[in-house]
């Protein structure tokens, strides 16, 4: 993610703020212009659902008057909503369907760093000019559950809530908020790494094989990277869980659960190539230029000074990536932690990674699958907003 200012005064502000440090004028996100954005006060809303709310004039957007997210009330969002619009939720609010019961405490204090991860995700999809669709807009659009545990809501029989995506419908438990839970689950499980950014990425992942590869003509050079996705997937991860993955995984595979299934090593990848494109956003920003001091090695610096958010070369990512992720895995070493990025990228790896980087800028240049094919209805539908019915794995 780029760094963003104070348009009032030049403070740094960070993409959560709501106020900015040195000015103390009030901020929020104008996502059409993707900048956190000084405000002034310009009156009071006439939307009949916000009760008056404050209205602004943008700094990063001066023609339209915004309002905040509804959501902004709860102290979990900062995006805005052009005061035009006839909704109360933001860009990537309008997209909950469950959240948890703000008014006990406990659940406010998980509440907030999820949807601090989730706009964050946000952040990305709507710089990639990914489709989006609210179930409002489509039967199978993007929708969010967050969930209490049952264990903790006073009945421990019942099943737990298993963080995954169905038919467009991300669910998560919010106890992953938790940041001693979180590290449970992380060493039970043998992962090198598990955020709740790290969650979204890799469910949303999901989401867009159903949109962008499922049915399409991509199926052929899939299969040939990720697997035959017609294997049972429920036996399939029964299978990783009680054998694990193979000993030489790490050579065709990002992760351990990406050898689960071709569904998860999609996910993964689709993870990882989210991971790759913001953080080499931030290096740019700082316009890093990083050259290991070894015997033999390059003569001149890897310069990190584009938008990776806009680039159709995948070589001049991975060109950026690979020497970056040295430098800051051992300035995490240095620092007595584990490694920043605990993977690797094999050509294997990259050719998967090339797979999606290419479904993404087909997408994003209205480049769709023949019209025959079933795929091109789901992503026309998920376009325009009309209703197209089609199974999803449950994963």
């Amino acid at each position: 993610m780029k760094i963003f200012q104070c348009q009032a005064c030049d403070q740094p502000v960070t993409f959560e703020a709501t106020a900015c440090e040195s000015c103390e004028r009030r901020l929020g996100y104008a996502c059409a212009r993707h900048e956190v954005s000084a405000l002034e006060p310009a009156g009071f809303s006439a939307h009949p659902l916000m009760g008056g709310a404050q209205i602004f004039h943008a700094y990063a957007d001066p023609g339209p008057r915004y309002r905040y997210c509804q959501n902004a009330v709860s102290e979990v969002c900062n995006w805005l909503v052009p005061e035009e619009s006839p909704d109360i939720f933001c860009t990537a609010c309008r997209h909950n369907r469950v959240v948890p019961d703000a008014a006990v405490p406990w659940n406010l204090a998980r509440w907030r760093p999820i949807e601090a991860a989730k706009h964050r995700l946000f952040y990305s999809l709507l710089r990639l000019e990914l489709p989006l669709a609210t179930r409002a807009q489509y039967t199978d659009g993007l929708a969010f559950d967050f969930l209490v545990d049952p264990s903790e809501a006073g009945a421990p029989g019942a099943a737990p809530v298993l963080t995954g995506h169905i038919n467009g419908l991300i669910t998560m438990n919010i106890a992953e908020a938790d940041d001693v839970e979180r590290e449970r689950r992380r060493i039970l499980f043998g992962e090198h790494y598990r955020t709740l950014l790290g969650h979204f990425r890799h469910e949303i992942g999901h989401y867009f094989w159903y949109l962008l590869v499922m049915n399409g003509p991509y199926m052929a050079p899939f299969r040939a990277l990720f697997g035959d996705e017609s294997l049972n997937y429920v036996q399939a991860l029964q299978d990783h869980y009680a054998r694990g993955a193979p000993a030489d995984w790490d050579e065709s595979y990002v992760s351990a659960y990406a050898t689960a299934h071709p569904w998860e090593d999609f996910a993964e990848t689709f993870a990882h190539y989210l991971h790759i494109v913001d953080t080499i956003e931030t290096a740019s920003t700082f316009e890093l230029h990083v050259r290991p001091r070894l015997r033999h090695g390059p003569r001149a610096p890897t310069v990190i000074d584009f938008d990776p958010y806009d680039t159709p070369d995948l070589d001049r990512l991975i060109e950026a990536w690979l020497p970056l992720t040295y430098a800051v895995n051992s300035l995490s070493r240095s620092m007595g932690q584990p490694a920043l990025y605990p993977f690797k990228l094999t050509p294997a790896v990259i050719a998967k990674l090339a797979f999606v980087h290419e479904r993404i800028y087909a997408a994003r240049s209205g480049v769709l699958p023949d019209p025959g094919e079933a795929g091109a209805d789901i992503l026309r539908a998920v376009i325009t907003g009309l209703r197209r019915k089609v199974a999803a794995p449950t994963v």
